[in-house]
């Protein structure tokens, strides 16, 4: 896990390793100080020749000075060191996440939620950020302040340091029993979080749905109860880590009023050589020691809380991509073929059944192929495997006369545009969204395949044209509109196969002829496969195939289909004046 992570320092590797340096270097210095004022103090108590002069009143005077100086500007450097490597350290991190994301097939994708996702890119992420800083920072300043602080109240206290030494063991076992109780409730609450951002991103995303049913009660509620998981389980955990501190206050008090006894005790001894100032310093050298096992309470409880966060950031660096290149890919795609030769698929290897059964299908090139078939029939499903989306579980699909396995991933999808069912453009111009399709596209090239796509009438009627922005989801458009938009999309990719599942759903039956017409015209080359749910969206293909079931029923003509598919005579007769009229 930590070699994972590590490998997201990248260019902050010398920020990393310089914050570390100072941290030790300002440390000497701290402990140093109460060594100078010993000697300093010393200077005018003992009044010895030797040390009472003024050249060493101002010489001890002077470094103490200079020490401190210089320990504020080694602290100074650490801290900007570490900010600069903690901040680069997390960019990274979510650099590499994003990027890891665009590599994962739809299967890998299916593996996440999308409000897991953005918790491991946030709340996990800052996590992680936090305890890097500690470590870097607090988790070497606290065993060198400890070390250091120590060999310093040997040589001014003696005997008496070992007072720092017996509190370490308990104080430690108390941290690790600490951590080892806290750390199972924070595995929890991170997945609790997760549910905690899908209710936020469901409710945000379907707003309009809830409101016009007036379901805000129910989506409160819904909240609440997740909101409180997360409340109940943080609570257990930072009950657990709230003895931390009393703990820590209880054996600092402790220690330190042992010092003071002890030493009061060697003041007065007529025998002892030490002073009440070494007295008085080694209370500040047992202040540091315990400082530090302070500060390694805080560190442990800040680790505790990124492990699990560590551990999710790596699920998904760890998740290889179930599509892969083949080594000698093919980078051409010939024409636009399709043949599904005894094609079988499930979405997880785990799933009882098959979506798709027994699939054999041959298109040819510039063919215009509709489907048809109820919810669940597994249509998308189908079409799904043509771009690759997914590797099918038995059996074999070629494009252009080769299997889709031999293609390179990205070569392959640029020759087969689709138009999914749920359209999605993105905050942009709309020029910007249009040139996903194309980025080289000129303004006229946009223009043509709007108005093939039935979409320039609207377009040019909005006040900035094509430099309209459209807001996230293309909220401010309707849904009709922002189907045209795919379609011009997909046009400007001028691919050997369109794909269009059930896209004209949002228009009116004129534009949708409108568009199949401009189809026809514009891409004949292009094999076009369109699912609907209207018969009239595919009655002119050159084929329809009507599916049930995950399997294809029937293959025919519109005038076939309804001489010899009882599927598809009733969905006909049920979409023309409700079977009222002979379909015949």
């Amino acid at each position: 896990m930590i070699k994972t992570l590590s490998k997201a320092i990248r260019q902050y590797k010398s920020a990393a390793i310089l914050s570390p340096i100072f941290v030790t270097l300002e440390v000497i210095c701290e402990c140093a100080i109460p060594f100078i004022i010993t000697l300093l103090g010393n200077t005018f108590i003992e009044g010895k020749a030797a040390y009472g002069s003024l050249n060493n009143v101002l010489l001890w005077g002077g470094i103490l000075i200079a020490v401190s100086l210089a320990s504020l500007a080694f602290g100074a450097l650490s801290g900007f060191f570490c900010a600069n490597a903690s901040s680069g350290f997390a960019r990274n991190m979510r650099e590499d996440i994003y990027y890891k994301i665009q590599e994962f097939s739809f299967e890998n994708i299916d593996k996440f939620s999308t409000p897991s996702l953005v918790t491991r890119m946030t709340t996990d992420v800052n996590n992680v950020q936090q305890a890097f800083m500690m470590i870097i920072r607090v988790a070497v300043r606290a065993p060198m302040m400890m070390i250091f602080s120590l060999v310093m109240a040997f040589v001014m206290g003696g005997s008496l340091a070992w007072i720092f030494v017996g509190v370490i063991p308990p104080l430690s076992l108390i941290l690790f029993f600490i951590m080892k109780k806290a750390m199972p409730l924070f595995h929890r609450v991170f997945r609790k979080y997760d549910n905690l951002n899908e209710s936020i991103q469901e409710n945000v995303k379907g707003i309009r749905v809830v409101k016009s049913y007036v379901r805000e009660d129910y989506e409160k509620e819904k909240f609440d109860r997740a909101a409180e998981d997360v409340r109940k389980d943080f609570t257990r955990a930072e009950r657990i880590l709230a003895w931390n501190h009393p703990v820590m206050q209880l054996f600092f008090y402790g220690v330190l009023s042992s010092v003071l006894f002890v030493g009061s005790v060697f003041i007065f001894n007529s025998e002892s050589s030490i002073s009440y100032i070494q007295v008085s310093q080694l209370v500040v050298y047992g202040m540091q020691i315990l400082s530090s096992l302070m500060m390694f309470s805080f560190v442990f409880a800040m680790i505790v809380m990124s492990v699990e966060s560590a551990r999710r950031i790596c699920e998904i660096f760890n998740e290889e991509s179930s599509l892969h290149n083949p080594e000698n890919p093919v980078y051409e795609v010939a024409d636009g073929s399709v043949d599904f030769d005894n094609v079988s698929f499930k979405y997880s290897a785990a799933a009882e059944r098959n979506v798709l059964e027994g699939v054999n299908l041959h298109i040819r090139s510039g063919e215009t192929i509709g489907i048809i078939g109820g919810t669940g029939s597994s249509k998308t499903s189908l079409v799904n495997l043509i771009s690759r989306l997914y590797d099918t579980t038995e059996g074999t699909i070629r494009v252009g006369g080769l299997n889709v396995k031999d293609y390179d991933l990205e070569s392959l999808r640029n020759q087969v545009a689709v138009v999914l069912q749920k359209n999605v453009l993105f905050s942009g111009t709309i020029k910007e969204n249009l040139r996903w399709g194309n980025k080289d596209a000129t303004d006229e090239e946009l223009i043509e395949a709007c108005r093939l796509a039935q979409a320039d009438e609207f377009v040019q009627s909005f006040p900035q044209g094509y430099d309209t922005y459209i807001e996230q989801g293309g909220s401010n458009v309707s849904g009709g509109q922002k189907q045209r938009l795919c379609i011009a999309r997909a046009l400007l990719k001028k691919p050997k196969i369109l794909i269009l599942d059930d896209s004209t759903s949002a228009v009116d039956t004129q534009t949708d002829a409108l568009i199949r017409k401009s189809l026809k015209e514009y891409i004949p080359a292009t094999t076009k496969i369109i699912i609907a749910q209207r018969i009239s969206s595919v009655e002119d293909a050159d084929r329809i195939i009507v599916m049930e079931g995950g399997r294809i029923d029937a293959v025919g003509t519109h005038a076939e289909l309804l001489k010899s598919n009882a599927i598809y005579a009733e969905v006909f007769q049920s979409q023309t004046k409700g079977g009222k009229n002979d379909a015949s």
